[in-house]
Order: structure tokens, then C-alpha cells, then sequence
């Protein structure tokens, strides 16, 4: 039997990776859509393959520029998350707004949330399983039924989208970026991608190169390791030294007082093997432990998790219990399925992933191990086709990218990060102090001069690129409350 190695190398040599033929340009109709938003749709082909085929739309809008008569034109935005930028945008313009001060900022849904006739976001009849549910329950017949619960997730979202569902990929979603810039009426494509819209961003740098503009990649999603394996890697150690930034972060002041909170993690670690600690009307035992520190590893929760381990540490666990994840309600939505059509179209069987995970043991003992399971979690049992599946980047002559790169960046873990920025020719990154989004983030929050936006807008607005090793303080982790 061919190990999940093999099988993903041999996708990756399959994949034709030239672009489709694109469609005559089309005109696009906006119209008032509230919160000051002009929105369309753009008529694609669900396959670009098959550019005369079935169609679907994407959806657009549309952030005028403050001052219509300075404006530099149109910047494409795709912040990721579900692929609904416009929705999310809309909750928090302020992710986004200040770039209206040059730019008609152009925000795309991806086509994990295509629209309907009724342009309503897409739900899927059921909720794909709960990611730390490898973690909390490890054995085989655990394993069998969380596939069978992602394979009934995964055929309802193929119901619910339809014939739409065959163009779920990111080599279709670039062709899509494609066709928005032709109906622009741009000669290039001014392009800012945050967290899975870096992933669009690299199919577009490999499929229509000549047509690159200005591209800011933030949060990368890297989508160049053929090996699984070594993708996991990297998200078990920016794991485990997310732990150790942690540390270093409550050694200048926390709840743990003067403990070292490696060492505290490290002896409550060993009791939750020996018997589940205390925590109320329950106890927390040693799975549970560690997803919940994993949960308290994001920056903004640093405070809580230096409570609960203190807590914990005086026979409480309680505190530690909240931070386990409550089971998700509502529908499902088809982006995970993109996920796994984009990263993982074959994933390991049971006793092939159990020696990857005694290999990620060995090279992340404490917490970052696990990272395994949660991401395989994500796409066992859900099925391989459509698949643009990960690959080494075919970029040529391509303008510099600017990619950004954060310290504490465990959700599109940094180290991917690093590995897929020096694969792309000419690109220029900085590095900064905060975590995932942090552009967006820094917006959201009110921080709109700090040094990484200001890089970011200087390279968008006049193409000048930061210094050479360029890097920015954690101007997010500054702000963070010490207790």
C-alpha cells in the first residue's frame, strides 16, 4: 500500500499547474449595499478548465476611496477566515478602512461562501467534527468516527453547494482574482491576502505572473511542502516555541509571580498523568490539559492561561477547563473542505499517522505535538476530489512580494511562513512581534501608524519596500494586560 507521502507527491506531479483560458471581460453593475459599500457579482465558470461549462458567481464590494480624485484604484482584499471577507469586513470595517484614504478597496469572497440566487453565504446541513476531537479521544475507533462525521460534513456541503462544489480550490479562486481584475479594467493585480487569502495570492503568482502588481501577503498559509509531514512539523515547533514566547512574555510580569511557567506546565503535566486534577464539579485530565493550554497559547489569551496554570498549580483547575473550546453550534460552511482540497486531498491511515506523531514527539514533546492530530483533524474521512494539492512554487519574473510575518503567528505558523517567503524570487519580509492578522488586527484595534502599517501602506501606495531584514515590535503585544 502506497504510504500518504507518496500518494501526495504523486498528486502534486498530476496537477497541471498552467493557466485556464480566461472568459471575455465583463462589466460590472454596483449598486448600494449598505455600511457604505457598493457590492456585484462577477459570472464565473465553476471550472476554469472548462471556461464554456456551468457557472457560479463570486461575490464583490466595493470601499470607495475617501477622496474619488486621488485615488491610487482598486486594491482586491481577501481576508480569509470562511472566505466571506465582505461579511467580515462589514462586523469590522476598521480592519480595512484606512486603506481607503488611497484605494477603492475592493473586498472578494472566496468561493468557500459563493453565493445563491439569493446571495445568501452557504451552510452546510452539518458541522464538521471538533478539531481537538484526535486529541481528546486517541484511539483507533475514535479515529474511524471522526472520519465518518467529516465525510457526512463534507457530502452535506456538497449538496448544499451543488455543481459549484467541483471548483472548491484555490487554483479555481485565483483564476476567479483573474477575472475581477479584468472586469476592473487593470492592468495588474494590486493584491492584499491575510491567512488562507495568502493561499489565492500564491496560485495568482504562479498562474498569471505578468499580471502581479503590488501583492502584501500577511499570515501565510504555506502551500509549498509536497511532504504532510514536514507540513505538520513546522506547526509543532512554531508550537512549541509559542510556548517558550509565552514564557518569556510572564517572565516580565504575570499571574505565575515568579514561576517559570515552563516549569509550572511541566509538574502539572505530570500530575494530570498520574490522576485528572481537581477542577470544581469535574476534573481536567492529561488530554484535556493540553488542549486547554494549546487554546491559551493565542496572545490575547496569555492572561487567562497564566491565571488558570497559577490556579491549577493551587488545586484549582477550574479556570484551565474554561479555556477548553465549547462544542461548536449552527451550521457548517464549506471552507474547511477548501482547506483539505488545498493541503490535505489524502490523509494518513491510523498506524501511518502514529509514526509521523511519535517523529513530532520527539521533535515537540511538550505541547506541540498535538498539532498533528488538530490539523489532520481537519480532513480525515473528507473526500479528495476537487484537489490542487501542495506543491514547490513555479513563480517567475514577478514584481517583489511583501510578506509579513509575525512572532507569535502559531495559526499560520511562522516557520511555514519563512519557508514559503524565501521560495518566492525577490520577495521582501517583515518580521514582527505580534501574531495572526496583524495588519488587519492592528486596524481593528486603532493602532494605525505603527510600523508594520506603515510599511505595508508605503509599499502599496508608492512600491517602496521595507529595509532588508526589516522588523517591527509587537505593537498588539504591548497592549496585552499582564493580569
Amino acid at each position: 500500500m502506497r504510504t500518504f507521502r507518496r500518494v501526495l507527491a504523486a498528486l502534486a506531479l498530476g496537477t497541471t499547474m498552467v493557466a485556464a483560458p480566461q472568459t471575455s471581460g465583463q462589466t460590472l453593475r454596483w449598486a448600494e449595499c449598505g455600511d457604505g459599500m457598493q457590492c456585484a457579482d462577477l459570472t464565473v465558470p465553476i471550472d476554469w478548465k472548462r471556461p464554456d461549462g456551468q457557472k457560479t458567481r463570486v461575490n464583490l464590494a466595493r470601499m470607495p476611496a475617501r477622496d474619488p480624485s486621488r485615488s491610487l484604484g482598486p486594491l482586491v482584499v481577501n481576508t480569509g477566515g470562511g472566505g466571506a471577507t465582505i461579511q467580515d469586513v462589514r462586523s469590522m470595517p476598521a480592519v480595512v478602512s484606512e486603506l481607503t484614504t488611497w484605494f477603492d478597496v475592493i473586498l472578494v469572497n472566496a468561493r468557500s461562501a459563493v453565493s445563491r440566487s439569493d446571495n445568501a453565504i452557504v451552510e452546510c446541513a452539518r458541522r464538521p467534527p471538533d478539531l481537538t476531537g484526535l486529541i481528546l479521544r486517541p484511539g483507533e475507533k475514535s479515529w474511524r468516527a471522526h472520519a465518518r462525521a467529516n465525510a457526512a460534513y463534507d457530502a452535506s456541503c456538497r449538496t448544499a453547494m451543488g455543481t459549484a462544489y467541483a471548483g472548491l480550490t484555490s487554483w479555481q479562486v485565483a483564476h476567479d482574482l483573474e477575472a475581477v481584475r479584468s472586469a476592473l479594467g487593470e492592468r495588474r493585480l494590486r493584491y492584499l491576502g491575510n491567512s488562507y487569502g495568502t493561499v489565492h495570492g500564491q496560485a495568482y503568482l504562479e498562474l498569471f505572473p505578468d499580471r502581479v502588481g503590488r501583492m502584501v501577503l500577511d499570515g501565510v498559509a504555506d502551500h509549498t511542502w509536497t511532504s504532510l509531514e514536514r507540513w505538520l512539523l513546522d506547526n509543532a515547533l512554531t508550537e512549541e516555541r509559542q510556548f517558550s514566547r509565552f514564557r518569556d512574555w510572564c517572565a516580565a510580569g504575570c499571574a505565575l509571580g515568579g514561576d517559570d511557567a515552563i516549569e509550572v506546565f511541566d509538574d502539572l503535566l505530570a500530575r494530570a498523568r498520574r490522576t485528572p486534577l481537581p477542577a470544581g464539579n469535574r476534573t481536567v485530565n492529561e488530554r484535556e490539559f493540553l488542549v486547554a493550554v494549546r487554546e491559551g497559547l493565542t496572545p490575547p489569551a496569555w492572561p487567562r492561561l497564566a491565571s488558570a496554570l497559577r490556579e491549577a498549580a493551587d488545586g484549582d483547575a477550574t479556570a484551565l477547563a474554561r479555556l477548553l473550546p465549547p462544542a461548536a453550534e449552527g451550521p457548517g460552511y464549506p471552507h474547511r473542505a477548501l482547506m483539505c482540497h488545498d493541503f490535505m486531498p489524502q490523509v494518513p491511515d491510523y498506524l501511518d499517522f502514529l509514526a509521523v506523531e511519535s517523529r513530532l514527539r520527539a521533535a515537540a514533546p511538550r505541547i506541540g505535538w498535538i498539532q498533528g492530530r488538530y490539523q489532520v483533524a481537519r480532513c480525515l474521512g473528507v473526500r479528495a476530489d476537487p484537489s490542487y494539492p501542495p506543491h514547490p512554487p513555479r513563480v517567475r519574473n514577478v514584481p517583489p512580494v511583501l510578506v509579513s510575518i509575525g512572532d507569535t503567528d502559531d495559526n499560520t505558523p511562522n516557520l511555514a511562513a519563512e519557508h514559503m517567503a524565501a521560495q518566492l524570487p525577490g520577495a521582501r519580509v517583515v518580521r514582527h512581534g505580534d501574531g495572526h492578522a496583524a495588519y488587519l488586527m492592528q486596524g481593528a484595534s486603532g493602532l494605525d501608524t505603527t510600523c508594520l502599517r506603515r510599511y505595508v501602506h508605503d509599499y502599496l501606495t508608492t512600491g517602496t519596500l521595507p529595509p532588508s531584514e526589516a522588523r517591527c515590535p509587537g505593537d498588539l503585544i504591548a497592549r496585552i494586560p499582564r493580569s
